[in-house]
């Protein structure tokens, strides 16, 4: 025998099957549909063209019925419509009602005030083998199967009849097989009600971990990831692990992914874009342009009123986390909002000024792995940021300084969009620095930038890289802080 804690698998000798046993539950299979050894007939009603998918608890009117002796549905969709069998079973009313709540008190307070000695259930013709295996398992502790599907089906009439043995046992069975990528799709989209319960939680867990995981880089399984599920979707999109180009890139996907899923229903689409997939977006991550266009598009596949309410929580929380602490706060759903994913582009914090003149301050922090893994020939790109109406990104990178020969840290201002004439420019960058912990400058220069459009320093600390990478002056609790200033200068007019 083999298997995990608390379980064994044997072959059962008379049918030749494969069947995996729960120590947890003592084993009466003898007594299993036994005249012998039952005390009561359970009447099962089988009611045919019902799928039984979604069912969840029994609801306070079936418990009514229960407590009356009356027949229960095990799902409320199958109220009035007619019965196609009745299966009569005989059962142990001790067994049952020690494995499960529900059946202790169908048997007790259903039956001792009436005459009633045949209680009642009702089922869907697709529950009808599921619930047999369910029967089993609670007289034997045994499963004559160990099919994700069939164990997924077993798992329903364990939640609709409250058998927590056997919840936690086909858990267990489902988290110790390997994972893939149908297994963990077929665990977070199965209509269950019970994977919301805390038995399963690892296993719902360990189903979106591995999403997450396997198709965390982006661009390598973009259009594979046209073919994954909504709950798929959720899961990979709401990991922070997610290796993307940038923030806008996740807003632009979910937006194509809706279209060609749910071509076929404009309000489905609008429903799953605006209240499931959007949300999974880090607005406060996006460029300024990206959620420019955001707030201003008029897209009719996009509930604005809702989007727009979320866009201003997030962001208002972001800017002031302090005083947000009630009200809005409270709205927002989680941290994971304003966590950074592994963007190729670095986020920037910006403060822009119009007055005296044009003039913005950039911070971009680089933690110590990352600027380790720039040598010898890596860089790392910001995101873009605006001046006077034009488009700015930072490059930090590992650099030969040709004179001394040997590698150093550099830094660089690039122009996005070449302008037709000049731009006159007062740069300096700065780094926080031990033991102070202030920005100290490290480079300036007024620079007009005409054919050339970048402009740095190719060695902005002034020291070789094995010595900057090992400078804990520079990298304060292991980031090193940079801040960029750069201000609009005012050309005077050309006399004629």
């Amino acid at each position: 025998m083999a298997g995990g804690e608390g379980t064994r698998t044997a072959m059962d000798a008379e049918t030749g099957l494969q069947f995996s046993r729960c120590d947890e539950v003592p084993d009466f299979e003898f007594a299993f549909n036994s005249k012998a050894f039952s005390s009561i007939v359970l009447e099962v009603e089988v009611v045919a063209g019902d799928d039984g998918g979604g069912g969840s608890l029994p609801d306070s009117a079936s418990q009514e019925k229960a407590d009356e002796g009356q027949s229960i549905d095990s799902s409320s969709t199958m109220a009035g419509k007619p019965i196609s069998a009745v299966k009569a079973l005989h059962i142990n009313s001790a067994i049952l009602a020690a494995r499960s709540p529900f059946f202790q008190k169908l048997f007790t307070n259903g039956m001792k005030e009436s005459d009633e000695s045949h209680p009642r259930i009702r089922i869907a013709d697709s529950e009808e083998n599921s619930l047999m295996e369910l029967l089993r398992f609670m007289y034997s502790g045994k499963l004559t199967t160990i099919e994700p599907t069939l164990l997924l089906d077993i798992l329903m009439p364990a939640d609709k009849f409250e058998v927590p043995a056997c919840i936690r046992y086909c858990s267990q069975l489902l988290i110790s097989r390997p994972m893939t990528t149908e297994s963990a799709l077929l665990y977070l989209g199965h209509p269950c009600s019970i994977l919301m319960a805390a038995e399963v939680q690892s296993l719902v867990r360990a189903a979106k971990g591995f999403l997450a995981n396997k198709y965390k880089d982006f661009d390598k399984f973009q259009d594979e990831l046209m073919n994954i599920s909504l709950v798929g979707i959720e899961a990979i999109f709401l990991s922070s692990d997610l290796h993307v180009l940038c923030e806008d890139v996740v807003y632009y996907f979910l937006l194509k992914w809706a279209r060609v899923r749910y071509y076929y229903s404009e309000e489905e689409r609008r429903k799953v874009l605006s209240y499931r997939l959007l949300p999974l977006v880090r607005f406060s991550n996006m460029s300024c342009d990206a959620l420019q266009k955001v707030l201003t598009c008029e897209d009719v596949d996009i509930d604005h009123e809702y989007l727009t309410k979320h866009i201003a929580e997030v962001l208002l929380h972001k800017a002031y986390p302090n005083q947000m602490e009630g009200g809005l706060a409270a709205n927002v759903t989680t941290c994971w909002q304003f966590a950074e994913r592994a963007y190729d582009f670095r986020l920037l914090r910006v403060v822009a000024f119009n007055q005296p003149c044009p003039q913005v301050t950039v911070y971009m922090d680089l933690k110590r792995d990352e600027c380790s893994r720039l040598f010898p020939s890596g860089g790392i790109c910001s995101q873009m940021f605006h001046l006077a109406g034009h488009k700015f990104y930072l490059l930090a990178n590992c650099k030969m300084v040709e004179q001394a020969t040997s590698y150093s840290f550099a830094l660089s201002l690039h122009i996005f969009d070449e302008p037709a004439g000049s731009i006159c420019l007062d740069i300096e960058f700065a780094a926080r620095t031990k033991p102070i912990g202030k920005f100290v400058s490290k480079y300036g220069y007024k620079n007009t930038m005409t054919g050339d459009w970048s402009q740095g320093c190719s060695d902005l600390f002034g020291m070789p890289w094995s010595t900057f990478i090992a400078d804990d002056s520079l990298f304060i609790d292991g980031v090193l802080y940079l801040r960029a200033d750069l201000t609009l200068v005012e050309q005077p007019e050309l006399q004629t």
